[in-house]
């Protein structure tokens, strides 16, 4: 059963990001000139985001905290990366947000066109010129267009929380930007990194935690710390309910 759902789930995401693709290139070419952050083609996306979510009636999303997050005040949220779907999963909150991720990424046929058309940024997390790239996400978020970064930097083997890496929390503490933790849940469970085998049934979770004032921490070593601490704790808590 779990090697049929998995022939059906990548015949249906492809079917889908061929769709909306198209779709999401109209509605670029219509919008482009006057919708400089993209949201118009955003928006279409998070419609194939929610109906990949739907790819299994066994799969459940529990979101909360939603009401934590202040949509007037600029926020990098950062969250733990479990799977390809945490993108998907992430895409069911009430706002729109600005991704960062890997350049490889783009790379990809369809996925990567749609990242670009959608205005994501993508960095190459090995090279120099990494952090500066970041800087293109500073006058998004002085307008209110939340940030979304993975500071772990890659997809977790085990569903185990690593080491974060210093972008987010260099970017949040410079410019003084709140940074909001998320905890994602399930995406390990569902695609097991390295694995085309797909659980049909597994309860997702998304998690918003209280904003960070990054002008109270000194440096960013202590800003990263205490947020990966949060993030473990919550991803703890959820785990044992």
């Amino acid at each position: 059963m779990k090697a049929l759902f998995s022939v059906f789930l990548w015949l249906y995401f492809s079917f889908l990001f061929a769709v909306f693709f198209v779709l999401i290139s109209i509605v670029f070419l219509f919008t482009f000139l006057f919708d400089p952050y993209r949201k118009a083609p955003n928006k279409v996306l998070s419609i194939m985001a929610k109906l990949m979510m739907k790819a299994s009636p066994k799969w459940k999303i529990n979101i909360e905290g939603t009401e934590k997050f202040d949509p007037e005040v600029p926020t990098v949220f950062v969250a733990n990366h479990q799977s390809f779907l945490d993108m998907a999963l992430a895409y069911h909150l009430p706002w729109q947000m600005k991704w960062v991720s890997k350049r490889s990424l783009a790379l990809i046929p369809v996925m990567g066109w749609l990242v670009w058309l959608t205005g994501h940024l993508t960095i190459n997390r090995n090279s120099k010129s990494a952090l500066k790239r970041l800087d293109n996400l500073v006058q998004p978020l002085k307008d209110n267009i939340p940030v979304m970064i993975f500071p772990e930097g890659t997809r977790t083997l085990d569903g185990d929380l690593k080491r974060f890496k210093n972008g987010a929390f260099l970017l949040a503490h410079e410019y003084g930007f709140n940074l909001q933790p998320m905890v994602l849940e399930g995406g390990h469970i569902a695609m097991k990194s390295g694995s085309k085998i797909v659980e049909p049934i597994v309860s997702f979770s998304i998690s918003i935690l209280d904003p960070i004032k990054t002008s109270e921490f000194k440096d960013i070593n202590t800003l990263k710390d205490h947020t990966h601490q949060l993030i473990d704790e919550e991803l703890k808590r959820i785990r044992t309910h």
